[in-house]
C-alpha cells in the first residue's frame, strides 16, 4: 500500500507537471485535517510523509504529567515511559497513530483537500507560465462566446478576447484557430485571467517581428505604430545597418512578408515608412504616398503646417482624414494639411496686411516675414522683446508696431462683422419694389 501511495504521487506529479513536494504537502495537510475532524480540533497533531516507507505518519503529542487531568492532551509519566524510557515530566511525547482509524468521512475530507490544493497549484503554475509572456503572440482555438468576449482555449488554460480588443467586422466560429497578442495576465483567487488583443499596435509589431528576421535580430527596429484596426495602419521602421533598407526588409520579396501580416489582419492596409530623427522629414515620409511641397514647424505648439500640391490634397488627407490622422498619431505632431494655392493665397494676404500698417515698409515687411511674423495677426500677438531682435527695431518701435497690428486686426474684424450683418438684412429696395408691384396689380385688378 505504501509503495502504491508513493507511485501515485510520482504519477500525478508527472501528469500535472507539479512538484512532488507540493503534492506531499497537500497530502500531509489533508490527513491532518481528517485527523482533527475525527479526534477533535484541540488535539496536538503532526503529520509527515515518510519517503523511505512511502506512507503518511500521524503523531499525536501529549504532555507528560505526574497526574492526568485531561486525557486528550496529557499522559502519565508511567504510561509515557513505556513508550520512551528517558522521558521526563513536562516533555511532549509524540505517539504514532493508525491512519485507518480516521474512517471513510475523514478519507473523503482528505481527498477534497488534495483536489483543492492540486487546483491551486495548477493555477499558480499557469500564472507563472504566462506572467512573463505578456507581449507575445499566442495561438489558440475558439472555444465559446461569453457576452461578446471570445473565450480561447490555449491548451492548459483559457484566455479572453474582450469585445474592445476584437477587430471590427471580424467574425469567428467555435473551433476556429485564432492568433492574438497577450495583453495582460492577472492573478485572481479563481485562477489567472489572460487577456488577449488583436487591436493593440504591439500586435502588429509582434507580427512583423515573426515575419521579418531583421527585426527579430535587432538590425531593423520598429520605432512607432499607429493603427485603426481592420482598416489601415502605419508603421515607422529604422535600420541600424546602412546597407539594410528597413522598408524593403519589412515588405519582403514581392511583398511576401507584409502580405503575410495583411492576411493575418484580414486585409488591413499597412503603410511602412522610414523613421527619421528630423520631425519634418519624418512627417513627409509618414504622409506618403502624397508629395510634400513645404513643412512649416511650430515647435512651441508641437504642430506642423504641411503644404501639398492642389492635386495631392485629397491623397494627403485620405478618406475621412484617415491618412493625416494616422500620420499625426505616428509622429506625435499635430498636422494641418493645406493646398499650395491656399497657402500662397494666405501668404499673399498676410504680407499685404503687414504692408498696410503705417510703420511698415517693404524692407521691414520682408524682415518681419523672415523672422516668422507673416501677417498683422501674428504681429499683434508678438512680444516686444521678440521684435527687438530685428535690426532697427527699438522697444518703442516694437510697441508701436504691435499697437498698429492690434488696431488693424480689430478694424478688419469689425468690417467683417458689418458685412455679415448686412448680408443677413433684407434688401429694402426689393421689398419696396414688391409692394409697388402688388399695389399696381391690385389697381389693375379692380379696373377690370
Amino acid at each position: 500500500m505504501s509503495s502504491d501511495l508513493k507511485r501515485m504521487i510520482d504519477q500525478v506529479s508527472r501528469e500535472k507537471g507539479l512538484d512532488s513536494e507540493i503534492l506531499i504537502k497537500a497530502l500531509e495537510e489533508a490527513v491532518k485535517t481528517a485527523a482533527k475532524k475525527k479526534l477533535g480540533p484541540d488535539k496536538d497533531i503532526e503529520v509527515s510523509f515518510n519517503p523511505e516507507l512511502g506512507e503518511v505518519e500521524v503523531f499525536e503529542f501529549k504532555e507528560v504529567v505526574d497526574k492526568v487531568t485531561d486525557e486528550g492532551l496529557q499522559v502519565s509519566l508511567d504510561e509515557a515511559r513505556k513508550l520512551d524510557p528517558e522521558c521526563e515530566i513536562g516533555d511532549s511525547l509524540g505517539m504514532k497513530m493508525e491512519t485507518s482509524t480516521f474512517g471513510r468521512i475523514a478519507a473523503q475530507s482528505a481527498k477534497q483537500v488534495i483536489m483543492q490544493r492540486l487546483k491551486e497549484a495548477e493555477r499558480d503554475i499557469v500564472y507563472d507560465d504566462f506572467k512573463d509572456r505578456k507581449g507575445e503572440i499566442i495561438n489558440g482555438i475558439v472555444q465559446r462566446f461569453d457576452r461578446g468576449s471570445i473565450i480561447v482555449n490555449l491548451g492548459r488554460t483559457e484566455a479572453e478576447l474582450p469585445p474592445r480588443e476584437q477587430i471590427p467586422r471580424e467574425s469567428y466560429r467555435q473551433g476556429d484557430r485564432i492568433r492574438a497578442y497577450i495583453l495582460d495576465v492577472k492573478q485572481y483567487s479563481r485562477g489567472p485571467q489572460i487577456i488577449l488583443s488583436r487591436t493593440h499596435p504591439n500586435f502588429l509589431s509582434a507580427l512583423f517581428e515573426n515575419e521579418v528576421p531583421e527585426i527579430s535580430e535587432g538590425i531593423v527596429k520598429i520605432m512607432q505604430v499607429a493603427r485603426e484596426p481592420g482598416s489601415r495602419s502605419k508603421i515607422a521602421v529604422y535600420s541600424r545597418d546602412p546597407d539594410v533598407d528597413p522598408v524593403g526588409a519589412c515588405v519582403g520579396m514581392k511583398g511576401s512578408r507584409v502580405q503575410a501580416v495583411v492576411q493575418e489582419l484580414r486585409g488591413e492596409k499597412i503603410d511602412i515608412v522610414t523613421w527619421d530623427p528630423d520631425p519634418a522629414k519624418f512627417i513627409c515620409n509618414a504622409l506618403a504616398p502624397a508629395e510634400i511641397v513645404r513643412v512649416i514647424v511650430d515647435e512651441e505648439n508641437h504642430s506642423m503646417e504641411v503644404v501639398v500640391p492642389d492635386d495631392q490634397l485629397s491623397l494627403a488627407i485620405g478618406k475621412g482624414g484617415q491618412n493625416v490622422r494616422l500620420a499625426s498619431r505616428l509622429t506625435g505632431w499635430a498636422l494641418d494639411v493645406v493646398s499650395e494655392s491656399n497657402y500662397n493665397k494666405a501668404l499673399k494676404e498676410g504680407y499685404e496686411s503687414l504692408i498696410a500698417l503705417e510703420s511698415v515698409g517693404e524692407k521691414l515687411a520682408a524682415d518681419l516675414y523672415q523672422e516668422g511674423f507673416r501677417s498683422a495677426m501674428e504681429l499683434s500677438q508678438a512680444d516686444p522683446d521678440e521684435l527687438m531682435g530685428i535690426e532697427g527695431i527699438t522697444e518703442d518701435k516694437a510697441r508701436q508696431l504691435i499697437k498698429e497690428a492690434i488696431e488693424f486686426v480689430q478694424k478688419k474684424k469689425q468690417d467683417e462683422e458689418a458685412i455679415e450683418v448686412s448680408d443677413q438684412l433684407p434688401d429694402e429696395k426689393e421689398e419696396t419694389g414688391t409692394e409697388e408691384n402688388t399695389e399696381q396689380e391690385e389697381s389693375s385688378s379692380s379696373d377690370v
